[in-house]
């Protein structure tokens, strides 16, 4: 702790650095922020392999280019855990009061995109596997940094590819998280696109026609009435309530007098940790294609846009979360306990790939709090400083 309180400036900047290279995605223009990062980490005196994402990857989850980032160091003989961020953020959108890129601090509050989700665990993870470090303990077993930059579109390339690629295969995970809970479990999400097509006919003789918005109506009010039916489905996770279910996107049609012929729909599905994603789809999809059958002469095709399996707990996942607790509590002076998120991260390769995962970083008590993927993303500097105690002082724990 004092080699980290020693070193609070340090941080600081480092975090400015980052969030001032721009890593939006979309487009997903990623690789001078992983050059950025790297070099600071080499900075740090860390040796920093750079995994190239080759391009037909990237270009297929539409971006533009990427790399993983992977620093390792062995204390010993003993597990491997891993520390994941990631460097990709959304647009910045309207409505800030400050440039998104400027990294200004104001009242202690550090404002930019991707400050709280999740440069700073870049931030984060260095100083708190340097502080380990500093100690010269011979402790049991290694820590790896995944450094990777496709979380707003799946993590595909980042950390699925890492484990596909056999780079890594870790005991245990800690993701980007927040600094004043532990998750250690998430929703899951699945996107179809829908397409209904009829047949077109002029609107004086709608007859001669078979209409597609009549057949997507259909479809929609048997989806909004299953929807209904998620409130009796309720999780047993704190934080978690129900699945969801929403129609996002319509388009369709040709002119005001025109009977329409093809109408095509978004749906956006979210899974609670109980359920199975592929169950959950297969059963979505036979839904849909059911409800369109209702109509004669309806063509419907269902596409799978997106399935992300819920974060569920795994056995081991205990001992990550005790000491992340145990050491949070100790240092706010209040109960950190574990709980649940309604959303999805990429943390959940590594829990699909069997790997106990939990989600622990920088970052205010909320996501609302911290305005993530809104206006003014902040994150309190006083926050930074704790992840890092909290993640080193947990490490110690675990690998000693």
């Amino acid at each position: 702790m004092d080699f980290i309180a020693a070193r609070r400036d340090d941080q600081v900047r480092m975090l400015a650095e980052l969030v001032k290279v721009p890593s939006d995605n979309p487009p997903g223009d990623c690789q001078a922020h992983a050059d950025c990062a790297a070099a600071l980490y080499q900075a740090l005196g860390f040796t920093v392999e750079r995994h190239t994402v080759p391009q037909e990857l990237v270009a297929k989850v539409g971006m533009i280019s990427a790399s993983n980032l992977i620093v390792r160091h062995r204390f010993g003989p003993g597990p491997t855990i891993a520390l994941n961020a990631h460097g990709d953020v959304v647009a910045p959108g309207e409505g800030w009061s400050v440039n998104p890129y400027g990294a200004v601090i104001k009242d202690g509050w550090m404002y930019g995109r991707g400050v709280a989700t999740s440069k700073s665990d870049f931030v984060t993870y260095a100083y708190a596997l340097l502080a380990l470090m500093s100690l010269g303990e011979k402790l049991s077993g290694t820590v790896e940094i995944h450094l990777t930059y496709d979380e707003e579109v799946g993590g595909d390339i980042g950390p699925l590819l890492l484990l596909e690629q056999g780079l890594t295969k870790p005991d245990y995970a800690i993701c980007a998280g927040l600094s004043y809970g532990v998750v250690t479990a998430h929703n899951g999400c699945l996107h179809l696109d829908v397409e209904v097509r009829g047949k077109s006919a002029h609107a004086a003789r709608p007859e001669t026609g078979i209409d597609a918005l009549e057949a997507a109506t259909l479809i929609l009010s048997r989806l909004y009435a299953l929807r209904a039916c998620f409130a009796a489905q309720r999780s047993a996770v704190e934080g978690i309530t129900t699945p969801s279910l929403v129609v996002g996107l319509i388009s369709g049609g040709i002119n005001t007098n025109v009977v329409p012929d093809k109408i095509v729909m978004r749906v956006d599905r979210r899974m609670i940790p109980e359920e199975d994603g592929a169950a959950v789809a297969r059963d979505l999809v036979a839904f849909i294609e059911a409800a369109a059958r209702e109509i004669p002469g309806i063509e419907c095709t269902v596409r799978e846009l997106m399935l992300a399996n819920p974060l569920k707990p795994l056995a081991g996942q205990e001992r990550l979360a005790a000491a992340l607790t145990k050491h949070a509590s100790a240092l706010t002076g209040e109960a950190v306990a574990t709980h649940g998120v309604p959303l999805y991260t990429d943390a959940r390769h590594y829990c699909n790939a069997g790997i106990p995962t939990v989600l622990y970083g920088a970052g205010p008590r909320t996501m609302l709090e911290a305005n993530a993927h809104r206006a003014d993303e902040k994150l309190k500097l006083d926050d930074l400083a704790l992840a890092t105690n909290v993640v080193a002082l947990a490490l110690l724990d675990l690998l000693q």
